[in-house]
């Protein structure tokens, strides 16, 4: 099947494969698992043989490339953004006039961002993948950094699976390891929404959650992880989160307004420089 793909010249997406033959696969697992264990095989990317996710991460802000010979101009998608293109080999030509890659953990952030027009007062790329990011995503995440050579700060939730994205975006996945160099940023500088932000914003009482035994568990894991403790900053921060056994999603800034995020947190953590 893979063959007859590459021979073709022709991109299909792993639900497309199962569904050639249901009663061989039986399971929609068993043939990505085939799938990785073919690229893994051969030492090559999946979207070379072809085979691409489907279409999960959207882009928005100062960007324009040309997708398979189709100019794109990311300030004109409206508040949805562009679709990240499932085959990123198909992306060329990208220009880019932003200081900096707003890396976005959930869609709803991203949607008051764009609507906000964020982008046009701090010149910026926005981008998610509306939770666990895909390897189109990645790949796009990728490109943009080698290309355009800007910062990438990343906004995600006080809590340990805002920090599991995040690893993720910076040194890849297990199932995927064996093409993580293909698909990771390691320089991804954490703006928010880290520990310290909820009592400096004076975050309320009943937005922060009280944290699971599973949460700390998984919080406890993250800081035996190389890329955090690379970081004493980010020790520090975790260690804070675990010692207060309390989390906030980004959405409780809007415990102070619906734009608080897009004219208030944003604009004074950039002008700060407050990331790490």
């Amino acid at each position: 099947l893979v063959h007859e793909l590459c021979l073709k010249q022709i991109n299909v997406t792993k639900r497309d494969l199962f569904y050639t033959d249901v009663k061989l696969f039986e399971d929609q697992n068993q043939s990505d698992a085939i799938l990785d264990d073919l690229s893994c095989m051969l030492g090559c990317t999946r979207s070379s043989l072809h085979v691409v996710a489907s279409e999960k991460g959207v882009v928005v802000g100062r960007l324009t490339f040309t997708e398979a010979g189709d100019h794109i101009d990311c300030r004109r998608m409206g508040v949805g953004g562009k679709a990240i293109p499932p085959n990123i080999s198909k992306v060329s030509n990208i220009q880019s006039d932003a200081l900096f890659i707003l890396l976005v953990e959930k869609d709803a952030a991203f949607m008051r961002l764009a609507e906000d027009r964020f982008y046009n007062e701090y010149p910026s790329i926005i981008i998610t993948a509306k939770g666990q990011p895909d390897v189109a995503t990645r790949l796009f995440l990728r490109k943009l950094k080698l290309t355009l050579k800007i910062p990438v700060l990343a906004l995600v939730d006080s809590d340990p699976y805002g920090l599991k994205i995040l690893s993720v975006y910076m040194k890849g996945s297990m199932n995927m390891s064996y093409d993580s160099s293909n698909l990771t940023t390691p320089d991804i500088k954490w703006l928010g929404v880290r520990p310290s932000d909820l009592d400096r914003f004076n975050i309320p009482e009943q937005c922060r959650l009280a944290m699971t035994d599973e949460d700390v568990k998984t919080g406890k894991k993250m800081l035996e992880e190389d890329f955090i403790r690379a970081n004493p900053e980010w020790v520090a921060e975790l260690e804070l989160m675990l010692k207060k056994r309390e989390k906030a999603e980004i959405q409780a800034l809007s415990s102070f307004g619906f734009q608080y995020l897009s004219q208030v947190y944003l604009p004074l953590k950039l002008q700060e420089g407050d990331w790490i």
